[in-house]
């Protein structure tokens, strides 16, 4: 019996080869999990914070103590975490890998983001901080390891995959990486990290009915992180601007018979120079920003490569008529709910 009937057959079974030498060779090749968690645990800490002069309850916590976990982004002691972790009149304590404990000061937050930033003295501590990739190149179906002090267990490790980037509910000023790795109370303030150790966001919120993993978990990009943690470490604030509360959404239209987009404006609080300036409203269209198309991208690059008291221009369609606006932006604002 002849193995090949015809020339074409060879083909397809040398093709065939060729692919499974390659995913072989692909598998062989990639790093364990063992790997990426050895090279970043030392960087995850747990954190305990509670109000003064509260008294003991079982297993030596206090009613209101709040478990979480943090990032040490430098040797000499700066710590990222959750602000939801560590907010009040609270005593912060921070547990190494190693089981030693620091107390911990505030150096500044952002609200926004639910990023603060905290320091220990580590005396003759050895720290470790924890290495960071490039957020911006991680793709939909990459592997990461989501690390943290889940229900106050202890570390632990999840895996998963980027289930989506970009997410934001339409509020221009965040943007999260989204991930099925599962992440609990007491991840918050936690790392992700991709298969090389390195780290790509900060566990920050997830989306559940009951309160534990549903499948859906957020974390803060990396760059992100990096940006703002410099700013309080250097100012004690973050010095972004801001034009006003609002979402938005891409939206296709007819604009003098033509199909065209823009961002619509779904929510608008009354207050901020946005609103201020033209009075705009829900179901304004945003036709340019910075005279550039109105893309998500072009947005968001314009807020968060401002500064307070610099000009963003928008061309905006509202009850049939185009105007241009040049928006003065702001500091933000605190208690502005």
């Amino acid at each position: 019996m002849r193995l090949f009937d015809n020339k074409l057959s060879r083909i397809n079974f040398l093709i065939l080869i060729g692919i499974l030498t390659y995913l072989f060779a692909n598998m062989s090749n990639e790093e364990p999990y063992g790997e990426a968690i050895l090279k970043a645990s030392p960087a995850v800490v747990n954190i305990s914070s509670k109000k003064n002069n509260e008294g003991k309850l079982f297993n030596n916590r206090s009613a209101s103590e709040v478990i979480g976990s943090g990032i040490i982004i430098s040797s000499d002691g700066y710590i990222i975490t959750n602000l939801h972790v560590i907010e009040g009149t609270r005593i912060v304590e921070v547990e190494l890998d190693d089981g030693q404990i620091f107390p911990a000061s505030l150096i500044g937050f952002d609200q926004r983001s639910d990023l603060a930033v905290i320091k220990i003295n580590p005396a003759n501590a050895v720290l470790n901080p924890i290495e960071v990739s490039n957020s911006s190149s991680v793709q939909v179906g990459d592997q990461v390891i989501a690390i943290g002090n889940a229900f106050g267990l202890g570390k632990t490790f999840t895996s998963g995959i980027i289930s989506a980037t970009g997410r934001d509910y339409g509020n221009p000023y965040l943007e999260l990486i989204q991930t099925d790795a599962a992440i609990n109370p007491g991840n918050s303030g936690g790392a992700l990290i991709n298969h090389k150790g390195n780290l790509i966001g900060m566990n920050t919120k997830i989306f559940s009915q009951t309160g534990s993993y549903a499948g859906i978990g957020f974390a803060l990009p990396a760059n992100k992180l990096v940006e703002l943690a410099s700013e309080i470490i250097q100012y004690g604030a973050v010095k972004k601007s801001w034009i006003g509360d609002f979402r938005v959404k891409i939206k296709r239209f007819l604009l003098n018979n033509k199909v065209t987009f823009g961002l619509e404006i779904l929510e608008l609080k009354k207050y901020g120079p946005l609103f201020n300036i033209g009075k705009i409203k829900p179901g304004a269209i945003i036709l340019s920003v910075n005279d550039k198309p109105p893309s998500w991208e072009n947005l968001t690059y314009a807020l968060n490569n401002s500064f307070p008291g610099d000009e963003i221009s928008f061309q905006i369609l509202q009850d049939s008529n185009v105007q241009k606006l040049t928006v003065i932006t702001e500091g933000f604002p605190f208690n502005q709910e």
